[in-house]
């Protein structure tokens, strides 16, 4: 267990409105105890202890590997699963997955170093450690989804003692190529203490089927 100065971080880029919501009520409705406990992200540095010293330093590099940064589109569309390796189902990335790796490889560079458990796979969690028939029911529901944005930044999240994950700061890539799309708020979160606007809504309808962010 940490000491009092230490803090549990990560680094993400959230799935915008209205398909981060559905995803997560998707998730909650397969009995996931964890989908209210994070907004819908595609990670990029997973969760790591670090001494709340070092934050202020990791800020600026954050600020530095987004400004170096260029928007980028990303589309999730079917499912896969880590198992049995690891007890995950997720929605695939199949455009995107290269800047994502190149990313995080950045944010990874800095003051928080962090050696990975697995190959990187950026991906979205859609069932985690539950029984194994939900998972498979996962799997099956929403391996027809689809949906598709450009990534315009990413965002530093602290986890909580309450286990919830809340958004501290935004980094905007500093060449955009569309209006920043809408956030979804995760639990007991008042609003981001970055600079990020939300400025595009998205359309989608559906049970969570295809869903195409208005910025295309």
């Amino acid at each position: 267990m940490g000491n009092c100065t230490n803090r549990i971080i990560g680094v993400s880029i959230a799935v915008p409105e209205p398909y981060g919501s559905l995803i997560q009520q998707r998730r909650a409705g397969f009995g996931d105890p964890l989908a209210h406990s994070i907004a819908t992200h595609v990670t990029l540095l997973p969760p790591t202890e670090v001494d709340e010293a070092v934050l202020p330093a990791f800020r600026e590099h954050l600020e530095l590997v987004a400004a170096a940064g260029c928007s980028f589109r990303m589309r999730l569309d079917g499912t896969a699963t880590f198992r049995p390796l690891s007890p995950v189902v997720y929605v695939e990335l199949r455009e995107g997955a290269a800047s994502c790796a190149d990313l995080q490889e950045r944010v990874r560079s800095g003051p928080v170093q962090r050696e990975l458990q697995f190959p990187y796979h950026p991906h979205v969690t859609i069932a985690h450690c539950i029984a194994e028939e939900a998972m498979d029911l996962a799997q099956r529901e929403l391996a027809d989804f689809t949906a598709s944005w450009t990534a315009n930044g990413f965002s530093l999240y602290e986890q909580g003692p309450d286990g919830v994950w809340r958004k501290l700061y935004d980094y905007l890539f500093a060449l955009g190529l569309a209006p920043v799309v809408p956030h979804q708020h995760s639990a007991g979160e008042g609003g981001s203490k970055g600079a990020g606007k939300s400025a595009a809504k998205g359309k989608g309808k559906g049970k969570g089927r295809t869903a195409t962010s208005s910025t295309r």
